[in-house]
């Protein structure tokens, strides 16, 4: 079998690419920031919708992922600027540009195939791994060290907060009594503990919503997600559009009342009255469309 190179490995199809160009994109000739760079699908597609005097500020934690986006997106040269950060700490970016001012934001939410496809990050139960899951490999919490040091009402908390797990209660007390024999250290014993005891219900594995929670909080996404999008709205410009995809109700959420309180207070103005979402074309092509949603606000003069 021959080696495969990490361009070939792990592609990328980003979701709703059509629509993010057509609703963002507003000024050819203007810088862009891509929050989320991943495997830079979408600022590949923005930088070839611009002009040559287009700039993009591109913007992720994970290093590895960084790194495949630089080389994808090298043809661009100097119009793209790469820069490896939390969106949490988005502001301290944005203070070292000089003159920042943006015609448009774009925050693709979630994890890319890199993260999931790949067993040693410890994203997903469809290989075992280590039970890791961090985005930034720096950061010194793992899903291991949750599993098997937080006491049952805190991991009760956490799988029904961040999870919308009913089965919380039973889940957590399933876990401190496995650990009192042997710790956790893979993504196979958590996803066994939990099939074993709860009935799969229609395509949904009974562990997917176990393994998103622990995920949301090995990065406190939902924390860095509303103080990335509060960090960029000062430097938009008039018109600037701000467009997030989501792709869980938790983030969603978070999204839909940061925009409607902003359009509220006459900040910005509804680009989209309703999410946008994939077609159906586009779900056949690529199931991981199927629960995005896109919604865009523009900042107002």
């Amino acid at each position: 079998m021959p080696v495969l190179t990490m361009e070939e490995e792990y592609t990328h199809e980003p979701v709703l690419l059509a629509e993010v160009l057509d609703l963002l994109v507003t000024d050819e000739g203007g810088t862009y920031l891509d929050a989320t760079l991943g495997l830079g699908g979408h600022a590949e597609a923005v930088l070839e919708r611009l002009s040559p005097q287009g700039r993009l500020l591109a913007v992720d934690t994970d290093p590895e992922a960084l790194a495949h986006a630089s080389r994808r997106l090298a043809p661009h040269g100097g119009r793209l600027r790469a820069v490896r950060a939390n969106f949490r700490n988005l502001s301290k970016v944005l203070e070292g540009e000089a003159k920042a001012s943006f015609s448009g934001a774009l925050f693709d939410l979630g994890v890319s195939s890199l993260q999931m496809d790949k067993p040693s990050r410890g994203f997903a139960f469809r290989h075992e791994g280590p039970l890791d899951m961090r985005l930034d490999p720096a950061s010194p919490l793992t899903a291991a060290r949750i599993v098997n040091e937080w006491p049952a009402e805190q991991l009760e908390l956490l799988l029904r907060e961040y999870g919308e797990e009913r089965d919380a209660r039973r889940i957590a007390r399933w876990i401190v009594d496995a650990r009192a024999h042997e710790a956790f250290e893979t993504t196979t014993q958590l996803k066994r503990l939990i099939e074993e005891r709860l009935p799969r219900a229609g395509r949904i594995h009974p562990a997917t919503k176990t393994f998103m929670a622990l995920r949301i909080a090995v990065n406190q996404e939902l924390e860095a997600l509303t103080r990335g999008l509060e960090s960029i709205l000062p430097y938009l410009k008039a018109g600037g559009r701000l467009a997030v995809i989501s792709f869980h109700s938790l983030e969603d959420r978070i999204v839909k009342n940061l925009f409607k309180s902003l359009v509220e207070n006459g900040t910005c103005a509804n680009v989209t009255d309703s999410p946008v979402c994939a077609a159906p074309a586009e779900v056949a092509m690529n199931p991981r469309s199927r629960s995005a949603k896109l919604r865009v606000i523009e900042r107002r003069p």
